[in-house]
């Protein structure tokens, strides 16, 4: 170790100028060596701060492995191996927290105090000493107060007298002069030595704290070492292997993912268009799930549309808004009414009736309740094809059968062969409405037809091969039949005779009106058997559902005591009428039962016969109510015709009237001429 620079002792007393010249040299020494030390103590405490924070930190990581078994993980199934392997490294981690907090300890006892230590004790000692024997005017540092008193006693030595000395008074001065000389002989020697010693003690203090400092990370890093190779080993290696082996699962499952990615952004720009479907309709769903506007009333007339995810669970249909996270019921399907619909200028749109009348379950801010009925609109053809289909299938209770993808499949081939001719009329008895079932529409069979054998008649036999079916109301479907025809008197399109415009006047005893929608027409060769219209349903109802034919219009179908009559009701304006003398045959379909239908006999004058030859139609409605309601007023318009002939036998009806709780009777006057008694019987509006 090379020799220190010191201040000579000796010299302190002579304080030459070259004395005091060195003196400054130690002194600006000095002064730099606090400012660096200053800045070195900083730089320990933010070690000891940052070591203290890691050994916090580890404690607080030891804790947080240990909350991922608490966390409830939506998709946390399978991570057991996870979970013990995070909690062998929060023991792990603990007892690293263990060195971490010993290695705060030892860098704060081996390094940062003792160069607190140094600061307070040397430097501290130095600086107070320079600033209380300090003087700022002088360029070099001597002992103040000495050094006032040595300049007092050598002003009063220098103004003794030559001529007049006095001994005593001289010898006061010098003794004075010596003590003020020994003062500051005693003051600067002591201000050398710290000084000296300085130079000395910096270099201990440097080198002290970083030995300490050494030390400590060595001792840390032995423990964990230690701790490591000992016990981590093993496990180390085991985590490691399955790390990898996650990596290359992700590595897998991400070109997987970039193959599939790339193979579905390969397709035609037509797949992100709407109503570009090229799939074909499937018409067998049981379940479906997407996305439909919903029309939602906002105000008295006005509307607002809402697109929200539906789906369809058991028999019910529900749907979830956006940010849900649960969806809700908006309606019962069973037995309710699917048909396409005119909304608001709007493309496939489709109207869900509920048959019931049961309330709408209004969801979320959504409100659809206090209405029989919702709108839908859909996005393409293809979803409103299918949307319609798979309500249909669920509204008749397919999905309670122990197969019931096999029963749709089965329904729809049945619904596709329905217009092919079947060769035996007994093969489609499975599918077959019972006659029995509607009863109360049966009418009274003429004598001719009373004798007819009960052998069940062919297809062919009920309805010509490749007869056309009508959809629309313009014209019944007999007018089929006659456009080929030339001469004589045509059958009024609209089955209406010149008397039709006085009898309604006169139709009093009987009215009742039903909501209705027409499904189509046809010809028929027989007009007295119930098959021929259970016959004309299947055929209609199939050629609707191959021809993708969904849109119906609502009217009302009024039935009187002599007529039927069906009338817009939206002008009140009647579509067709016919006499209900002309009605030969009514029946409603066995299995569903808001599905009627009824014969009418016409008779056509064109081959110049006396009677005409007559000729028969078929028309098939769907109903709100129960098809049998119908078909029982009809009946009873019927026996009210019959009755009319004897007025006896009108009032003995009209008393032995059963009353029922469905549909309403409607007596307004009496047509048998006796005001006695039709009097009372006036306004009279009972159920029937």
């Amino acid at each position: 170790m090379p020799a220190v620079h010191k201040l000579l002792l000796e010299e302190a007393l002579q304080d030459s100028p070259q004395t005091r010249s060195l003196l400054s040299v130690f002194e600006e020494d000095a002064g730099t060596l606090t400012d660096y030390s200053n800045k070195l103590l900083q730089t320990m405490q933010r070690v000891y701060g940052a070591q203290s924070e890691m050994g916090l930190a580890t404690e607080q990581l030891s804790k947080q492995l240990l909350e991922y078994e608490k966390q409830n993980f939506a998709l946390g199934k399978g991570d057991e191996e996870v979970i013990s392997t995070l909690q062998h490294f929060a023991k792990t981690v603990e007892e690293l927290n263990s060195l971490h907090s010993e290695l705060a300890t030892l860098i704060a006892d081996r390094m940062v105090y003792p160069m607190i230590q140094f600061r307070e004790k040397d430097l501290t000692e130095i600086s107070t000493m320079k600033e209380i024997f300090g003087i700022s005017h002088w360029p070099v540092t001597i002992i103040v107060c000495s050094l006032a008193e040595h300049e007092a006693a050598m002003v009063k030595y220098s103004r003794l007298p030559k001529k007049r000395e006095n001994e005593k008074a001289k010898a006061e001065v010098v003794s004075e002069v010596a003590f003020a000389r020994r003062k500051q002989h005693q003051a600067s020697m002591q201000y050398y030595c710290a000084l000296n010693a300085l130079q000395h003690r910096k270099r201990v203090a440097m080198l002290e704290p970083m030995l300490g400092y050494t030390h400590a990370q060595i001792n840390f890093f032995k423990k964990g070492i230690e701790l490591v190779t000992k016990k981590m080993d093993t496990f180390l290696s085991s985590v490691s292997s399955m790390t990898q082996s996650i990596q290359s699962q992700l590595d897998t499952e991400a070109e997987s993912m970039r193959m599939t990615q790339r193979d579905l952004l390969s397709v035609e720009d037509m797949v992100y268009m709407p109503d570009r479907d090229l799939d074909p309709v499937n018409r067998t769903l049981i379940q479906k799930a997407g996305y439909l506007n919903i029309r939602n009333k906002t105000g008295l007339v006005t509307t607002a549309w809402d697109r929200l995810y539906f789906f369809t669970q058991g028999g019910n249909l529900m749907c979830q808004p956006r940010g849900a996270v649960a969806g809700g019921m908006v309606m019962d399907l069973d037995n309710s009414s699917v048909m396409a619909v005119e909304c608001e200028d709007r493309r496939y749109c489709l109207q869900i009736t509920s048959p019931t009348g049961k309330t709408v379950v209004s969801y979320h801010h959504f409100s659809w309740n206090n209405n029989r009925s919702i709108i839908l609109q859909a996005e393409s053809k293809r979803e409103y094809e299918e949307w319609i289909c798979t309500l249909n299938n669920i509204s008749r209770q397919i999905y309670l059968t122990d197969n019931p993808e096999a029963v749709a499949i089965r329904l729809n081939q049945t619904a596709i062969q329905a217009v092919t001719p079947i060769t035996s009329f007994e093969r489609r008895q499975e599918g077959s409405p019972n006659p029995d079932r509607a009863k109360p529409g049966g009418v009274v069979v003429t004598a001719a037809a009373s004798q007819k054998p009960t052998v069940a008649p062919e297809p062919d036999d009920l309805i010509a091969l490749g007869t056309p079916i009508q959809f629309d109301i313009m014209l019944p479907a007999s007018e089929f039949q006659d456009q080929n025809r030339a001469g004589g008197r045509r059958t009024n399109p609209f089955g209406e005779t010149e008397e039709d415009s006085s009898s309604d006047s006169d139709d009093s005893l009987l009215q009742q009106v039903f909501a209705v929608r027409f499904l189509g027409s046809m010809a028929v060769r027989s007009g007295h058997t119930q098959e021929v219209i259970y016959e004309a349903m299947r055929q209609v109802l199939a050629a609707r559902a191959i021809h993708n034919i969904f849109k119906t219009s609502e009217s009302h179908l009024m039935v009187t005591s002599n007529s039927l009559r069906l009338i817009d009701p939206q002008t009140q304006v009647t579509r067709i009428s016919f006499q209900l003398g002309d009605v030969t045959q009514f029946a409603a379909h066995q299995e569903n039962g808001r599905l009627m239908g009824f014969v009418v006999e016409c008779r056509d004058w064109s081959e110049g016969e006396e009677e005409g030859s007559p000729s028969f139609s078929a028309f098939v409605f769907e109903s709100h109510t129960e098809g049998e309601k119908i078909c029982y007023t009809i009946s009873l318009g019927k026996e009210i015709i019959e009755a009319k002939k004897d007025p006896e036998a009108l009032a003995q009806l009209m008393k032995s009237m059963p009353l029922t709780n469905d549909g309403k009777f409607l007596l307004l006057e009496s047509e048998s001429g006796d005001t006695s008694n039709g009097g009372g019987e006036e306004d009279l509006e009972s159920e029937a």
